[in-house]
C-alpha cells in the first residue's frame, strides 16, 4: 500500500507525505494552500459556501461532482482531482460561463455563498446536455443564499452552456490521463504524527484491516462523520476510508434483486432504484442535496444506525437484507433485525457492512414512500414512512409497513400490519391499523417534532396510501410536515 496522499490540484500535482488524517479538505484549501474563495458557512455540509469539485478519471474522461469541502477529509483526496474556485480562470484571466452568466444575471450581493453557487453550476456545466429546470433545483438545493433570491441564479445556471466558452487548465484534455498516471492503484496507508488513515483497494484488504483495528472509525462519503470532528471536536485515529474499495462500489442488477455495495452513492444508486420504485427514488432525490448524495453512500446511512435515516424504513419495507463480513466469514441477516436499540446495532467489531440485498419482487405501485419535514428540500426527517402493500381483489395479501422516526430505530409496525393482513382494504380496516398503531410506537419529542404530532402523522399516511391506492385524486407524495398534521 502507497504512503503519501498524491491528487491533481486544479492541474498541479501534491503530493502530502504528513497531515493530519483528520484535516478537512476546506482547512486544506485554505490554511495550507492559502486558497480562501472556498468559504465555511455551517460547517456540516448544509450550506454549500463550501462546495468544491472532485474530479475521477473513468480511463478516458473525467467525472466532476459538486462535494462539501468543510466535512470531507485531506487523505480522501488520494486519486482524484480537487477544483476550487480559483482554478476556473481561463485563458487571458477571463471568467468561466458559469461565472460570467451569474455577473451578468445578477445573480450575487454579498458574495459569502457565490463562489460555492458557483462551483454547483460548474458541476453542472461539465454534465452533458442542456439543463431543465428540475435538475437546476436539485443542483442548486445545496447552496444557500440570503440576500440576492433563486431567480437570477436559475437563470444563470439556464444561460451559461449559451455563452462563449473558456475551458480553464483544469478541464483540459488529457487531465484524465495525468490522473492515470498520479494514480499506482495501490491503496493508501498513511501515518503522520496526528494519527492514521487506512484506504484499501479490495474487500480483502478492508477486511485484514478491520481485524487488526476493530475499534478503527470505518468513514465512506464522511457526511455524517465529518461532524464528528467538525461540530463534536472529535479526533479520529485510525480511520479506515471504504471509498476505495472495489467491490463495495458495485450496483448489480438480477432478475430478482440488487445487490448494492456498501460504498455504492445515492447518487449512483438512484437512477437504478428510481426504475424499480419511483417512490423510493424520490425519498434518495430529497436526501441531502447534491453534494451529499455524491459521496454520502447507502451503507454509511445504515451502519450508523440512526432512527432517522432516510434510506432504511424503504429497504425494511421491501424486505432488503445484509451481508456482513469479518475476515473472511459472511453473515447474513434482515435489515430488521440490524437494528437492536438506539445506538446499538448488531456488528461485531472488526465487521463490516459489504452489501445490500434488495428483493425486486414488490411491484413499482405498491411501495409507497412519505417523508414529512420542515423543509421540503435538504433536511432531516420528523417521520419516514414506507408501505409495501399488496392489494389483490380488495383485499390485504401483504403488509410490510416501516416508519423511521417514531421509535429508537426504524422499526416496522407489526400490530398495524397484522390488523390489515387478509382483512378488506376498507377505511374501517384503515382505522384498525391506526388504532394498532398505538402499541407499536412510543414516538419521542424532539426538536423537529412532538410525539403527538409524529403518531397522528403515523396514522394519516396510512389513511394517505389508501386513498392513494384507491383511485381518489392525487395528493403529493413527500410533502411537508404541515400537510398531515390534521385528522
Amino acid at each position: 500500500m502507497g504512503k503519501a496522499i498524491s491528487f491533481l490540484l486544479g492541474d498541479a500535482e501534491r503530493h502530502l507525505d504528513s497531515v493530519d488524517p483528520n484535516l478537512t479538505v476546506l482547512r486544506y484549501l485554505r490554511e495550507v494552500e492559502g486558497l480562501t474563495g472556498t468559504k465555511e458557512g455551517c460547517a456540516e455540509g448544509d450550506c454549500g459556501a463550501c462546495t468544491v469539485v472532485l474530479g475521477e478519471s473513468n480511463g478516458e474522461r473525467m467525472h466532476y461532482r459538486a462535494v462539501n469541502a468543510c466535512i470531507l477529509f485531506t487523505p480522501a483526496l488520494d486519486g482524484k482531482q480537487l477544483i476550487a474556485i480559483e482554478h476556473l480562470k481561463g485563458a487571458d484571466d477571463r471568467l468561466h460561463p458559469a461565472q460570467d452568466a451569474m455577473v451578468q444575471t445578477h445573480g450575487t450581493q454579498c458574495g459569502f455563498c457565490t463562489p460555492g453557487f458557483i462551483m454547483s453550476l460548474f458541476a453542472l456545466y461539465e454534465e452533458p446536455g442542456a439543463p431543465d429546470r428540475a435538475r437546476i433545483d436539485d443542483t442548486l438545493a445545496g447552496n444557500l443564499c440570503r440576500c440576492t433570491g433563486y431567480g437570477p441564479i436559475v437563470k444563470a445556471a439556464r444561460d451559461m452552456k449559451s455563452l462563449e466558452p473558456n475551458t480553464p487548465a483544469c478541464v483540459k484534455p488529457g487531465i484524465a490521463r495525468q490522473l492515470d498516471r498520479l494514480s499506482d492503484g495501490d491503496g493508501l496507508a498513511f501515518e503522520s504524527k496526528d494519527g492514521r488513515f487506512f484506504a484499501p483497494r479490495t474487500a480483502d484488504e478492508l477486511a485484514d484491516l478491520l481485524l487488526a483495528h476493530p475499534k478503527a472509525t470505518i468513514l465512506s462519503g464522511g457526511t455524517d462523520v465529518g461532524l464528528w470532528v467538525t461540530k463534536a471536536l472529535r479526533h479520529l485515529d485510525p480511520v479506515i476510508h471504504t471509498g476505495q474499495v472495489a467491490e463495495l462500489k458495485e450496483l448489480r442488477q438480477f432478475d430478482d434483486h440488487l445487490e448494492i455495495g456498501a460504498a455504492v452513492t445515492y447518487e449512483d444508486a438512484h437512477e437504478v432504484i428510481a426504475q424499480h420504485f419511483p417512490d423510493f427514488g424520490e425519498v434518495i432525490r430529497r436526501l441531502g442535496c447534491r453534494q451529499v448524495r455524491n459521496v454520502g453512500t447507502i451503507g454509511g446511512n445504515i451502519g450508523n444506525g440512526s432512527p432517522i435515516g432516510d434510506s432504511p424504513p424503504p429497504l425494511i419495507a421491501l424486505g432488503a437484507r445484509l451481508v456482513l463480513r469479518r475476515g473472511a466469514e459472511r453473515r447474513e441477516i434482515a435489515l430488521e433485525d440490524y437494528f437492536i436499540d438506539y445506538g446499538k446495532q448488531d456488528r461485531q467489531p472488526g465487521e463490516f457492512i459489504e452489501r445490500i440485498i434488495m428483493p425486486l419482487e414488490t411491484a413499482a405501485g405498491e411501495l409507497r414512500c412519505y417523508k414529512i419535514s420542515k423543509r421540503f428540500d435538504q433536511d432531516i426527517s420528523a417521520v419516514l414512512g414506507a408501505f409495501n402493500l399488496r392489494i389483490t381483489d380488495g383485499r390485504v395479501e401483504r403488509a410490510r409497513i416501516c416508519y423511521g422516526g417514531m421509535a429508537g430505530t426504524p422499526k416496522r409496525a407489526l400490530a398495524c400490519e397484522a390488523a390489515l393482513t387478509g382483512q378488506p382494504w376498507t377505511l374501517e380496516t384503515v382505522q384498525q391499523g391506526r388504532v394498532a398503531l398505538d402499541s407499536d410506537f412510543t414516538p419521542m419529542s424532539d426538536q423537529r417534532a412532538s410525539a403527538g404530532y409524529r403518531m397522528l402523522v403515523a396514522k394519516n399516511l396510512l389513511t394517505k396510501v389508501y386513498h392513494e391506492t384507491n383511485d381518489a385524486p392525487p395528493v403529493s407524495r413527500l410533502v411537508g410536515a404541515g400537510s398531515l398534521a390534521h385528522g
